[in-house]
């Protein structure tokens, strides 16, 4: 947050030296940057409850409070406001349009490369605000992610496998020398089996693992119990040793338990069960089959698409494998930008992993019909 020293800065900034236009079109800049940057707060505070929403009002006062130090500075020369940089503008069109998580992951690496650590004009309390709200948009944006990652991850690996599993099925057969319609019938033939693979899958991947949460979940009866724990046997260090503490650890914690057992008798056994929030993290074994079997089958549909609309020959794998390149680059995309890393890495990976598997599958199927043949 700004400080009272903010206020001292602008004003002897003024008295010492008029400014020169260099300066003025650097402030002005700033200026335009805060006040778009709290009108993305605020517009995504808008789809927010609770919480989140007060936390992302509170980083808008603070922008705000940003904004004020360069009216200081600029005084009666305010002049027309600077250009908001190109990648603000797409923040402030994704949070009116898209979704919460995406867009505040973008906002930390934009608060994340803030450069009021180099300008002499910005205080030092504004420099330690911007390195603060990266450190809060993340927080928030990892609250994000745990809520949608179940689905989340079977999604991006339900397309990535779709598109990858189908074009290298359609280039090694189309290597082999058939007929356009046979390849077409086995891409179909591979969307509908690695979707239904795939979702199957899923379901009951994240099932097992809702049950072994549950499993691992406290009884209800061991928290009721608590009251008539022999004191000085204290059967409930064993519970914390079971768990992974030491002796003196479990026994140091029991003791805390049964002496705040008089004022908070439904208190669980600490340490007992896994975090409430995980089930959240994991999703629905449900969601996740369905969201898988979706993403599968429209990545697998993108290589049988040319064949689809009557290409055939090579046309038609350079087709399929430039509108698989695409899809691979943009999904890698999306991971990156979510993930609040760079979205390159993650793009040529996953357009590397795609091409070699389908080169691979390709140059087997030479290698059949020159065998058979």
């Amino acid at each position: 947050m700004s400080g009272p020293n903010d206020h001292h800065v602008s004003s002897s900034s003024n008295a010492s030296h008029s400014p020169r236009p260099s300066e003025l079109r650097r402030w002005r800049q700033h200026l335009a940057n805060e006040r778009a940057e709290a009108a993305i707060y605020r517009q995504l505070a808008q789809r927010r409850t609770g919480e989140e929403r007060a936390i992302l009002l509170e980083l808008a006062d603070a922008e705000a409070r940003h904004e004020q130090h360069w009216l200081n500075l600029l005084g009666d020369q305010v002049g027309p406001p600077g250009r908001v940089p190109l990648r603000t503008l797409l923040l402030a069109f994704l949070a009116r349009h898209f979704g919460f998580v995406f867009v505040l992951a973008l906002i930390e690496r934009s608060e994340a490369r803030s450069s009021y650590d180099e300008d002499r004009d910005a205080t030092p309390t504004m420099a330690a605000d911007e390195d603060i709200h990266a450190e809060v948009v993340r927080a928030l944006a990892t609250r994000g992610r745990d809520r949608l990652s179940g689905s989340f991850r079977a999604a991006v690996f339900g397309a990535n496998d779709g598109l990858v599993s189908n074009l290298a099925l359609v280039l090694g057969i189309s290597a082999t020398g058939v007929s356009s319609h046979t390849v077409l019938a086995t891409g179909f033939a591979g969307l509908l089996a690695g979707a239904l693979s795939m979702g199957a899958g899923e379901y009951v991947s994240v099932s097992s693992q809702l049950e072994l949460l549950d499993a691992s979940t406290p009884s209800p009866d061991a928290s009721s119990a608590l009251p008539q724990l022999d004191m000085d046997a204290n059967e409930l260090a064993l519970v914390y040793r079971a768990r992974g503490m030491s002796a003196d650890e479990a026994a140091r914690r029991a003791a805390e338990v049964l002496r705040e057992l008089g004022s908070r008798g439904d208190r669980h056994l600490g340490m007992a069960g896994p975090d409430p929030d995980r089930r959240e993290t994991v999703g629905t074994g449900l969601r996740a089959g369905v969201s898988s079997f979706i993403c599968f089958g429209s990545g697998a549909f993108i290589p049988v698409l040319p064949y689809l609309l009557g290409l055939g020959g090579v046309t038609a794998l350079v087709v399929a494998a430039i509108l698989v390149g695409i899809a691979l680059l943009t999904t890698g995309v999306i991971v990156g930008l979510i993930s609040g890393g760079s979205p390159v890495r993650p793009a040529l990976r996953q357009l590397l992993i795609g091409y070699g598997a389908a080169t691979v599958t390709y140059l087997l199927g030479l290698l059949f019909q020159t065998s058979v043949g």
